[in-house]
């Protein structure tokens, strides 16, 4: 389109968004996003084990519970209605009335009970899952685990990977990793350090929140005959 006072068949110059360096309006929006925060800039120390849920426990537990208070409320609604308690009940109600508290019987009950109270509680104040290792946490909602089992694999493998390393044995714990190996040629000196180098690069490696302390021993095989 032309203006009036501009000569027909001119042109006119749309205005263009010329790029300035260091002009925040010209970045695109992708910068302009702040990166994803992870745990190695907060949190990530909260590490903490894997919680098992427990189904077993708690639905015995719960069908116990279930099971005694219906049998219970069943008996006091009978009693209720005119009907005579269950025989149970009334055994139960005069073996305690009559039962010193020193009884061999009722101090075997009340230790199974306490027994069983004390493992529930403990139960519900403990994590559970010992098989598996927390694993660093290097991104944000991600919690990772690494069985035991398999970090047992890992250290084996390159255990035997070590010049003079016959064979293997290693124990996986949440603090400690015992290797004890069996070497048929070079020093166990040689062989020990090797595998400690070897060894420690591997537990690295794995990327457990709580690397565990590594504990090598290093043996000649048995004679034979």
């Amino acid at each position: 389109m032309t203006e009036p006072g501009e000569p027909t068949g001119s042109t006119r110059r749309m205005p263009t968004a010329e790029h300035h360096e260091g002009d925040a309006s010209a970045e695109t929006p992708s910068a302009d996003r702040e990166p994803v925060p992870t745990l190695e800039q907060g949190d990530g120390d909260r590490t903490g084990r894997f919680w098992s849920a427990r189904r077993i426990p708690a639905a015995l537990l719960a069908l116990v519970i279930l099971g005694g208070a219906g049998l219970l409320l069943y008996d006091i609604a009978a009693v209720r209605a005119g009907h005579p308690a269950m025989q149970w009940r009334r055994s139960l109600a005069d073996g305690l009335a009559e039962r010193p508290l020193d009884d061999v019987a009722v101090l075997i009950g009340a230790g199974v009970a306490a027994a069983i109270g004390l493992w529930l509680i403990l139960l519900a104040l403990t994590p559970g899952l010992r098989h598996l290792l927390p694993m660093r946490r290097d991104r944000a909602g991600v919690h990772a685990g690494l069985d035991r089992t398999a970090a047992a694999l890992v250290l084996r493998d390159r255990a035997v990977e070590v010049a003079g390393v016959q064979s293997v044995r290693v124990g996986m714990g949440r603090r400690k990793a015992k290797v004890r190996a069996l070497s048929h040629f070079r020093e166990l000196d040689d062989v020990t350090a090797d595998l400690n180098s070897a060894l420690e690069k591997a537990v690295r490696e794995l990327g457990l929140a709580k690397p565990p302390a590594l504990s090598v021993q290093v043996h000649r095989p048995p004679k034979k005959g």
